[in-house]
């Protein structure tokens, strides 16, 4: 006796689809499942076995063999349950074969023969409506997800005997209706209006939202540089829809999305990992690759709290998806690419006391210290952060001052106008922020005055700096006179831009 049935999983971060098919035949009983599966495939024999028996059906006691079909590709994950289930019933009499085939199911079985959710429901409804499968059948907690993708019946059952029910004719479930829509809020809850004072350092933030730049914040205990990049999310432009579904794609596979929750995910990531995190961790990785932090911040704010104390090799695996937007992780059984354009937003003390160049601190640190504290930030991925900002320590009277501060909401006003000046500038080149620019784009997209071009070469000597530095310097000025709705770069802008660049020389 033979079956065939379809089921899904996902690989990266799209949908594959599996064919599963089951034989039966006499001999001895054993229950084989071939076609490389994982260790959550491999135990669904006994989850599938008791499911099978609590739902009331008889399980064959035969040799049945499992063949997930193609062969050569890594399973993983429990949504293959339901699916060998359902093969196993078919093949036993118990389902209509051919009934079967308009169908993709996808679920994990409890014991008892209920179906629950499983995660990365979004990219494979997307690959079962690509395959022009007319439904799919799924645990009730994963409808949502599925209807985002609007192109295939959404079929869901609370246990296993519905849906054989519902195949045999017998009893037909309803098909499921998008909930009302609920995409959660659009921006962070933190707000700017509860800074006080720190002038220079807002101005920062606002360039770096502005630009979609890097920003390394430095300065004493207490001064507020968490404060601040705990709230550069609120100042970010809203995502569009085409983000927003990015970003709700990797949020399902990793199962970070509400069971029953509907809508497409349009509050921008903040991710703030701790610094005992591993370099697989960051960047992704396991035997299946998994999305690590740098994916889970695209679109967003990946935010490194004391930098320093971050292992060496955790914060040089940073340096390839800060250049390409991207992270390739190659493995044995699979080489994936996961997106990661991000704003890396780090915070740092001056030295290991914290107290250097404060003024009213004594500073306990040896020259060797600083030096060896500093140094554990290599050149290179200093290099790739645009904005050097320096956070001193509050005064008395900024922080009792009790004038109203400027609220998130205005400071966006002025991002989202700089960002839409470089949407339409960069709209031929499929960029939409000037920290994306190349070299190229910047020759052909950044106008400079002569006492701009004048200021730079005096810069550009002065500070040492690279070829990456140069260009990092014209990306930031062209962000600030965006600011300014200003067309040509001025030598104020390259000079505010310089300023950010060679703020802490005489603390690093």
């Amino acid at each position: 006796m033979f079956a065939k049935i379809y089921g899904s999983t996902t690989l990266g971060l799209n949908g594959i689809l599996i064919t599963v098919e089951v034989d039966i035949a006499n001999g001895l009983p054993a229950f084989d499942i071939v076609g490389l599966p994982e260790t959550a495939v491999k135990e669904s024999r006994e989850r599938v076995r008791a499911a099978i028996k609590n739902a009331g059906y008889e399980f064959p006691a035969k040799r049945i063999t499992i063949n997930l079909a193609p062969a050569d590709l890594r399973k993983d994950g429990s949504g293959l349950d339901l699916p060998i289930a359902m093969g196993i019933l078919a093949a036993s009499g118990y389902v209509d074969r051919a009934a079967c085939e308009s169908f993709v199911f996808v679920s994990e079985l409890s014991l008892e023969g209920r179906l629950r959710g499983v995660p990365g429901i979004l990219p494979i409804a997307a690959k079962v409506a690509e395959q022009g499968f007319e439904s799919i059948m799924l645990a009730p907690e994963n409808a949502a997800e599925a209807l985002l993708v609007g192109k295939i019946a959404v079929y869901t059952a609370e246990t296993l005997e519905e849906v054989v029910l519902h195949v045999s004719g017998r009893r037909k479930l309803l098909c499921a209706q998008m909930p009302p829509f609920d995409n959660g809020p659009l921006f962070s809850e933190e707000d700017f209006a509860d800074v006080q004072g720190q002038i220079v350092a807002k101005r920062a933030v606002e360039i770096a939202a502005a630009g979609g730049h890097n920003a390394l914040l430095v300065g004493p205990p207490g001064s507020g540089k968490t404060m601040l990049a705990r709230r550069l999310p609120s100042i970010l432009p809203r995502m569009t829809d085409e983000e927003a579904l990015e970003v709700t794609k990797i949020y399902s596979v990793i199962g970070y999305l509400n069971h029953g929750s509907s809508g497409l995910v349009y509050t921008r990531p903040f991710r703030n990992p701790h610094h005992t995190i591993s370099d697989a961790g960051m960047i992704g990785g396991g035997r299946i690759p998994r999305p690590g932090e740098v994916t889970m911040s695209h679109h967003g704010v990946l935010f490194l709290d004391e930098l320093p104390e971050f292992p060496r090799q955790v914060l040089e695996v940073l340096r390839q998806p800060l250049e390409d937007g991207q992270v390739n992780i190659a493995r044995v059984n699979a080489s994936l690419t996961y997106p990661a354009r991000f704003m890396l937003v780090a915070s740092m003390n001056p030295c290991p006391c914290g107290w250097l160049g404060d003024g009213l601190h004594d500073c306990v640190c040896t020259p060797s210290d600083v030096r060896r504290y500093v140094k554990k930030i290599s050149g290179p991925l200093l290099d790739r952060i645009d904005l050097h900002v320096h956070v001193p320590r509050l005064e008395y009277q900024d922080i009792v001052n009790s004038s109203p501060q400027e609220s998130s909401a205005k400071i966006r006003e002025r991002v989202e106008a700089a960002r839409m000046m470089q949407r339409e500038r960069l709209r031929a080149f499929g960029l939409f922020a000037n920290s994306q620019m190349k070299h190229k784009h910047i020759k052909l997209t950044c106008p400079m005055t002569h006492e701009a071009q004048t200021l730079l070469q005096q810069a550009f000597a002065k500070l040492n700096l690279s070829a990456r530095g140069y260009d990092r310097i014209i990306k930031v000025a062209r962000t600030i006179a965006d600011l300014s709705a200003e067309p040509v770069i001025t030598a104020q802008h390259v000079a505010e831009a310089v300023q950010f660049r060679n703020q802490l020389q005489g603390l690093l």
